[in-house]
């Protein structure tokens, strides 16, 4: 079963919204990387997720997706395809993982992510 294990935040100003978070609910916001902030919500004594505040790209300017774990990024693709899914920006490589951006049949947009080493 695939889990939700973070969040992003897209903004045309991220810096404006990091600060909000910041200020409002005591979130830690990283230094930017890619104009690309982490942020911890809390200790992991509690439970929740963390995620991050990004400049969001022209198709994707503002708003909220969650990041899916899964454990065949390719496999997911697929299926989420075959289900109606449309992939608005396919499989990307990273560091330790791969991402990959789609809209579900309904329009709400979320984003898959496989680890490269199981965590």
């Amino acid at each position: 079963m695939a889990r939700v294990i973070g969040f992003e935040l897209s903004s045309q100003e991220p810096e404006k919204a990091a600060a909000f978070y910041s200020n409002v609910f005591g979130w830690e916001i990283a230094e930017p990387i890619w104009e690309y902030r982490a942020v911890t919500t809390g200790n992991n004594d509690t439970s929740g997720i963390d995620g991050g505040i990004g400049k969001g790209p022209h198709d994707f300017p503002h708003g909220t997706r969650i990041q899916i774990e899964v454990d065949s990024l390719d496999q997911a693709l697929s299926k989420a395809k075959n289900n109606g899914a449309m992939i608005l920006r396919d499989k990307m490589e990273f560091d330790d993982f791969y991402l990959a951006y789609l809209v579900d049949p309904v329009g709400i947009g979320f984003g898959l992510i496989q680890f490269k080493n199981k965590r």
